[in-house]
């Protein structure tokens, strides 16, 4: 039989558990709206498509797909479910108040796994520049960073 003060002791772990998903839910979802600003600046100031990423993402789930505004909608489930998922991942690998840098360092690491692994299947992401990239992830990362440290 478990004695109370176990049972309590099996509450507050569930209830920090508990707080790392909603921590790393809340974070990755604020870092989704932003962290595509590098990437889309890039676009801009070299006079192309600031969508092209967005573009890209959305021909993850819709491959033979060309018209641009179901592209961009079938970017907005995807973006947000990838973040929401590295968010919660980083919020239970990062310090409790992590540091914006080391924020940074992890979207990098996001960066090896999304880009190097799993990204490399789709055409329109490989012919994505990997510099803009490269600041999208560390945006990300510097993002969930700053939410996580705020929150806890």
């Amino acid at each position: 039989m478990s004695s109370p003060r176990c049972a309590q002791r099996r509450s507050s772990v569930r209830r920090l558990n508990g707080s790392r998903i909603e921590d790393g839910v809340v974070a990755g979802a604020v870092a989704a709206v932003v962290s595509g600003l590098p990437s889309m600046a890039w676009e801009l100031a070299r006079g192309g498509d600031p969508l092209r990423a967005t573009l890209a993402v959305g021909s993850m789930a819709l491959p033979r797909e060309r018209r641009r505004e179901r592209l961009v909608a079938a970017a907005v489930p995807v973006h947000l479910g990838v973040s929401v998922a590295w968010g919660v991942v980083l919020a239970r690998v990062l310090p409790r108040r992590p540091s914006v840098a080391a924020g940074a360092v992890a979207g990098l690491a996001t960066a090896a796994l999304d880009l190097g692994l799993v990204a490399r299947r789709f055409p329109a992401i490989r012919s994505l520049p990997l510099g803009p990239q490269l600041a999208d992830h560390a945006a990300y990362g510097a993002v969930v960073a700053f939410v996580l440290a705020r929150r806890r």
